[in-house]
């Protein structure tokens, strides 16, 4: 994802993986169910490394330099090549890789049109804001998966360095008119409930997904621990702004 810096709820994996998330891919994918879910997740992880990709490419038309349009580009390239090892990961296991990403598109696209961001601030908070809380979701998934799935969602989720320079930016603009971060702090909280709305929505309609979550396999969660999941979720927003100097 664009911006996942390495958040907090990283300290929340268990010591010791036990269940499903101490098998590998090979004795994990005898469950059908499991397998079903693990190409969604996959499916969901790959187009949205590609959307981000495509979102950069956009946003560096906007930068204000020359610096910037190249260390967007940088960005840009880094998310390409994590749509590649998904895309790849998905065809060694037997999946066709646009036919995984299909169910995704609808969902991701308009959560992309409802917040389009209308300059180049906004399109930085977006990347950082937005596409963190998504980073943080799967984050929260991948501790439960099986070791092969865990280390390659985990390596896609990686820094692509736009957190570090999504601040410095943002701080910078808002030390020279400080106008803008009112503005700005209105956009980001908008973003976040745009953002878990749609990872919401996303996880309801695929049933393998859902009952992957809540208990069914891989040492779901409880709908307790859904809460409390999406309560870290929103702690780590909090520090974002934070970061960003923005009020959460």
């Amino acid at each position: 994802m664009t911006s996942s810096d390495k958040s907090d709820n990283a300290s929340d994996a268990p010591a010791e993986h036990t269940g499903i998330a101490a098998q590998d891919w090979a004795t994990a994918a005898a469950d059908p169910q499991y397998r079903a879910a693990v190409v969604d997740l996959l499916g969901a992880l790959a187009y949205g490394e590609l959307a981000a990709f495509e979102r950069l490419a956009e946003d560096a038309k906007l930068a204000p330099t020359l610096a910037d349009k190249a260390e967007l580009a940088k960005m840009a390239s880094a998310e390409f090549h994590h749509f590649e090892r998904l895309r790849d990961r998905l065809a060694e296991i037997g999946e066709e890789p646009t036919a995984a990403m299909e169910p995704f598109v609808a969902a991701l696209e308009g959560f992309h049109k409802q917040t389009a961001p209308s300059d180049w601030l906004e399109g930085l908070v977006k990347a950082y804001v937005g596409d963190s809380i998504a980073s943080d979701f799967y984050r929260e998934v991948a501790v439960r998966l099986d070791s092969d799935t865990r280390e390659l969602v985990l390596a896609v989720l990686a820094n692509t360095g736009h957190a570090d320079f999504a601040v410095e930016k943002v701080r910078a603009a808002i030390d020279k008119d400080p106008r803008v971060g009112g503005r700005l702090a209105l956009w980001a909280r908008r973003l976040m409930g745009e953002a878990l709305s749609q990872s919401q929505r996303v996880v309801a309609e695929r049933d393998a997904l859902s009952t992957m979550l809540v208990g069914g396999v891989a040492d779901g969660f409880d709908l307790a621990e859904v809460g409390r999941m999406f309560s870290r979720i929103t702690e780590a927003h909090t520090k974002r702004m934070s970061a960003l100097g923005l009020a959460a």
